[in-house]
């Protein structure tokens, strides 16, 4: 399996870029709308990946952190949702938006994914609502991944994009409440 991929982005597509790594090997990723919105051409990119195999194919799918892989594989063990929906779901928010949908069984802001029907979403809230409640996610290194992700949440609602907003918030010090790191981070823009 692959589950790191560390390269230069060569091409992108609608929703897919190509990453080439030191080794000569090309790898075709499928990667949310915002993220590929953001790469550029001949930027080095470091990708936590999931891999698809199926009878006829081999997928990668490809995310910033750790975290977004680990909520997409949560995503994927609901009946009905697959990897190319669990990316589309992932596109709608932070994932603590969609977290917070989910345990309010917000049925509309999940059907603003395509192809996501009323019944998918109310299963996804119903098989997910106990995990989220039950802190899938809120162990200590979780917890500083939402506080700058809150960071990065209030930069891009600043007008920032959102790999800008990683980037600011990547060197500063996760120990400081929400309020001091947005303080520091445009302190450092």
């Amino acid at each position: 399996m692959i589950s790191l991929l560390i390269g230069t982005i060569v091409s992108k597509g609608k929703s897919t870029a190509v990453v080439l790594t030191q080794s000569g090997v090309g790898y075709d990723v499928s990667l949310q709308v915002d993220t590929l919105v953001n790469l550029q051409i001949d930027n080095e990119i470091r990708l936590h990946t999931y891999m698809k195999v199926s009878e006829n194919s081999m997928e990668l799918f490809g995310f910033e952190t750790e975290n977004e892989k680990e909520f997409f594989e949560i995503l994927l063990s609901v009946k009905g949702v697959g990897p190319r929906g669990a990316l589309n779901i992932l596109s709608l928010g932070s994932i603590e938006e969609i977290k917070s949908a989910i345990s309010r069984s917000d049925v509309s802001y999940l059907t603003q994914v395509s192809g996501m029907g009323k019944r998918t979403a109310e299963r996804l809230c119903v098989e997910l609502k106990n995990k989220i409640t039950l802190g899938v996610g809120t162990d200590k290194s979780d917890a500083v991944g939402d506080k700058l992700g809150e960071v990065v949440d209030g930069l891009v609602s600043m007008g920032y994009s959102k790999e800008q907003a990683r980037d600011i918030v990547r060197g500063l010090d996760d120990t400081k409440s929400v309020e001091e790191l947005l303080r520091d981070a445009l302190k450092n823009i």
